[in-house]
């Protein structure tokens, strides 16, 4: 019995290793939009075997990372204006609230939240796509987990990947000048206890960048 648990886990962390590299991959742009992918060719690239790999396609699917139809190749999900639009309809709200509660219960995270402005505005021209949009969620991610929910903690990384595969393509459009501008505004609100004025500040700051995003789309 102890001798099967140690394979039993040993396997698990060969797919979590996996995906984590994939997952870095594809959010990180190395993998574009439509592009395809096989447990085959996951097997061969990095000598595991094909059930690894599609243990490790399958998390990323869950995640919504990759798309697979039936009798089809997994793929990068192509994102669409609605599919912009659904992702902001179920994060706006989510986040609106959280701001709201934070700053009526006197919580806001400002070393966490601050970290994280400080960290985007100070990556290198060099720095991947990865890096930047890790940043930028991790301020937005701050406030969330500073609410102690750990319901809505789990329901707001459900979605973090796809914002992240959105983020991505982001970048290009609203800048990192703005989007440290928009998070330093918002955070100022909170910490001076103006809860309408943070609420504002947020929900303008995502109506931006869900704009944004959408304009990159016919």
């Amino acid at each position: 019995m102890p001798q099967d648990a140690a394979l039993q886990l040993a396997t698990v962390s060969v797919v979590d290793a996996l995906a984590r590299s994939l997952r870095e991959r594809v959010l990180d742009g190395q993998y574009a939009p439509g592009s395809t992918m096989t447990e085959a060719e996951i097997s061969a690239a990095y000598g595991v075997s094909r059930p690894t790999a599609r243990s490790a396609l399958a998390v990323l699917i869950h995640e919504g990372l990759l798309h697979r139809e039936a009798n089809k190749r997994t793929s990068v999900p192509r994102l669409s204006r609605e599919d912009v639009e659904d992702l902001f309809l179920a994060r706006t709200p989510l986040e609106v609230e959280v701001v709201r509660l934070l700053v009526e219960r006197g919580a806001v995270p400002v070393a966490a939240a601050s970290r994280a402005v400080t960290d985007l505005h100070e990556l290198g021209q060099d720095a991947t796509h990865g890096a930047f949009v890790e940043a930028d969620l991790r301020f937005h991610q701050s406030l969330v987990d500073a609410v102690g929910s750990p319901r809505i903690s789990r329901v707001y990384r459900m979605i973090r990947g796809e914002m992240h595969l959105c983020m991505v393509q982001t970048r290009q459009v609203l800048g990192r000048e703005r989007i440290v501008a928009e998070h330093r505004a918002v955070l100022d609100a909170m910490s001076s206890g103006d809860a309408a004025e943070a609420v504002s500040r947020m929900r303008a700051h995502l109506t931006g960048a869900r704009h944004s995003l959408q304009s990159l789309f016919p």
